[in-house]
């Protein structure tokens, strides 16, 4: 069982209550999953379960863990640098669980991640991994332990579909606790039976949590009917209070008249009317007392609402973005695949697929740098790893001003408040922002720059279920060109019109029921 009693998080710079009084109870069997917006809390609970001591630099933290003789394994959302700096073998083999294991038990567990036993074995350095392989690393030694609680933060970041597919299944057949924050709804729907919704109402003052032992769908369309059940129930409500003041007004009205011309000379008739307008303030405390009672309207938080794009950054149908033919992509002296040949044209959506390893954010770089360099066109490109881009140390709205102008931030602020970003959030270095709020970033930068061709990899990444298909939505509506790389299998569905799958003999292009 693990147990989490009264968890209190506050935010450090800015007071701000992320968590408040949380508690969850989670016994084996249960894969939970933890959603809400982009920085709400979601992977500062993961970590302070694993260890108080990661959010200490930035979070107070008031609260208990209960986890009795449980195995307690946690994979972050990004490698921690000094284990980036090991290279594979040192990596694995500095767990003792790796020399307890037969080649028998490592070649099975490599291979259920489409890994060859020499994977172990690498002397290249985890840094030099992708994304994917990295996360693959990091559970293939979580899993050599032998835990009982698996805390995971974004699992499903940068793996491949196939390695997706295989993440289900780990989790679905996994005897222990699993206790996880993902954005991809695919995954989500596919294995969690607890839900653990964090939201933050009221402008990011108050924060609310629910527990809820159903699936994602399940839990979804309940909190939609709940919250249209109380919505109605509140407007009825406050159209019966209005008729029943407006009546009582006129009541009170009547009598005050009756009092006010009353004459002297009829003191029995002064009395009834003072008795009868002491009933009528009787019943205004009575109403009030009844008022306390009556259905509030709902609160929820709603996801993120942005337009992408404008009449600037409409791409003419008839226009070649793309036409290239490359006879090697390569990192260094290895060669990751031959004969590329992509040809796009017009407002296309275009994604590309491939295994982990196969060079899909390499070629990705390629094109972003031809494309760049162009004068007909406008990119924008968004990279996997935001730091190559970002500049950490800068608040969102420095990243954004490029001209200093009062009205500029003005805008810009406007801008980012549209994104659920609170005033002190906007005044937070982007290093300490979440990965959504990274991302939004991106994103508003996009908007800005009027750019017609937009080159994402991994865009979905990192934004929440309950923003995700409103993401979806503004790429899908976008009027210019999109060259991207995911592994978001609604995001390939919803808004892609073109899937082509990166191997060694270079790109084929596949219909979206072929993707696994």
């Amino acid at each position: 069982m693990l147990q989490i009693k009264n968890l209190t998080l506050t935010h450090k710079k800015d007071l701000r209550i992320i968590i408040d009084k949380f508690n969850l109870v989670l016994n084996h069997g249960d894969k939970a999953v933890i959603i809400g917006e982009e920085g709400n809390g979601k992977s500062s609970i993961i970590k302070w379960i694993n260890d108080q001591e990661l959010i200490d630099d930035y979070m107070e933290c008031k609260g208990e863990k209960v986890s009795n003789d449980e195995k307690i394994a946690y994979l972050p959302q990004e490698l921690p640098q000094k284990e980036a700096e090991k290279t594979v073998y040192d990596y694995f083999s500095e767990k003792e669980a790796f020399w307890d294991s037969n080649p028998k038990e490592l070649g099975a567990l490599a291979a259920s991640f489409g890994l060859e036993m020499d994977f172990y074995y690498l002397d290249q350095k985890m840094n030099t991994l992708s994304g994917g392989e990295k996360v693959k690393a990091q559970l293939l030694r979580l899993l050599l332990d032998g835990p009982t609680v698996l805390l995971l933060d974004e699992p499903s970041n940068d793996i491949d579909i196939e390695t997706l597919e295989y993440l289900e299944k780990l989790i679905n057949g996994f005897g222990g606790i699993v206790l996880y924050v993902s954005h991809d709804e695919t995954l989500i729907e596919k294995t969690a039976n607890v839900i653990v919704h964090i939201e933050q109402l009221s402008r990011k003052t108050k924060s609310r949590y629910t527990v809820s032992r159903l699936t994602y769908k399940e839990y979804m369309e309940d909190r939609r009917k709940n919250f249209e059940k109380q919505l109605q129930q509140s407007v009825n409500d406050e159209k019966e209070k209005k008729r029943r003041d407006e009546k009582y007004m006129k009541i009170y009205q009547s009598v005050e008249r009756a009092m006010a011309s009353v004459s002297r000379q009829a003191p029995s008739e002064a009395k009834n009317l003072k008795d009868k307008m002491h009933s009528v303030k009787a019943m205004s405390k009575r109403y009030e007392k009844m008022d306390e009672n009556i259905t509030k309207r709902p609160e929820q938080e709603a996801a993120i609402y942005f337009k992408l794009g404008n009449e600037k950054s409409k791409m003419p149908a008839g226009k070649v973005v793309i036409d290239i033919e490359k006879e090697k992509l390569s990192i260094g002296e290895k060669v990751l695949s031959e004969n590329i040949k992509l040809y796009v044209r017009g407002p296309e959506k275009i994604c590309i697929i491939g295994k982990n390893g196969a060079g899909k954010t390499t070629l990705l770089k390629n094109i972003a740098e031809m494309l760049q360099n162009r004068t007909d066109i406008r990119v924008e490109y968004m990279p996997q790893n935001y730091e190559e881009k970002l500049n950490l140390e800068m608040t969102p709205v420095d990243y954004l001003d490029k001209s200093g102008d009062k009205e500029e931030r003005t805008r810009i602020k406007t801008y980012l408040g549209a994104l659920k970003y609170t005033t002190e959030e906007m005044e937070h270095p982007i290093k300490e922002l979440s990965g959504g709020q990274k991302a939004k970033v991106f994103l508003l930068k996009m908007s800005m720059s009027d750019a017609n061709v937009l080159i994402l990899d991994e865009p979905t990444r990192n934004f929440s279920p309950l923003s995700g298909p409103v993401i979806r939505k503004m790429l899908k509506e976008y009027p210019g060109t999109i060259i991207s790389i995911s592994h978001d299998r609604k995001y390939i569905e919803e808004v892609c019109d073109k899937i082509y799958r990166l191997e060694k003999n270079g790109l084929s292009e596949i219909v979206y029921g072929n993707i696994g």
